[in-house]
């Protein structure tokens, strides 16, 4: 009986813990800017630069910047995917519609650009949760400071850098890390 006991224990604890701990990127699934849920596991073999991005914001600018690196680097093995969110002084208020307008529009943005989302606070969005933890991330992991801070992603899924908000994407540190990694 006591057997049975534990047993039926160990189940639970494994079923109830088998998916709180992600173990790769490639494992979170996020929503693009028109809704649709897909894994980044599709972004698997590229290098990836992630950022957290909002349109009323004194970095707004750096989406030319990103489009431009994005063109540089997009036959190479790049992509950048952008995570518009609204978590610093209501720097993105639009609805995703509204944010997809706005970047094609005044940027000509060409990447991905995925729905709104937490990126510090109890609603936190598990792939911001994944690039900021220690656990997950301990050489590059913390809090997102402000819009526009960027995580680096390796082929693999690694996390190997990370820039912050004042950082352009231009700057020749972001360049020769993203050079390095591509395939």
């Amino acid at each position: 009986m006591k057997n049975n006991y534990f047993l039926t224990i160990i189940l639970f604890l494994t079923i109830t813990f088998s998916g709180f701990g992600m173990n790769s990127i490639y494992d979170i699934d996020v929503d693009n800017i028109s809704g649709e849920n897909l894994s980044l596991e599709k972004f698997k073999g590229n290098v990836i630069l992630i950022v957290n991005t909002a349109s009323r914001c004194g970095f707004t600018s750096q989406y030319s910047e990103l489009e431009n690196l994005f063109n540089k680097y997009k036959n190479k093995g790049f992509t950048i995917l952008a995570f518009p969110s609204n978590d610093f002084m209501n720097q993105e208020p639009g609805s995703n519609k509204e944010i997809e307008e706005f970047c094609k529009v005044n940027y000509g943005i060409s990447f991905p650009i995925f729905s709104k989302v937490d990126v510090k606070g109890s609603n936190k969005h598990p792939l911001f949760e994944f690039l900021t933890s220690k656990s997950t991330n301990p050489k590059f992991g913390g809090s997102i400071s402000w819009n526009f801070n960027k995580f680096l992603i390796s082929t693999d899924g690694k996390i190997v850098n990370r820039f912050g908000s004042m950082t352009s994407p231009l700057n020749k540190k972001v360049i020769l890390s993203i050079e390095k990694y591509l395939p």
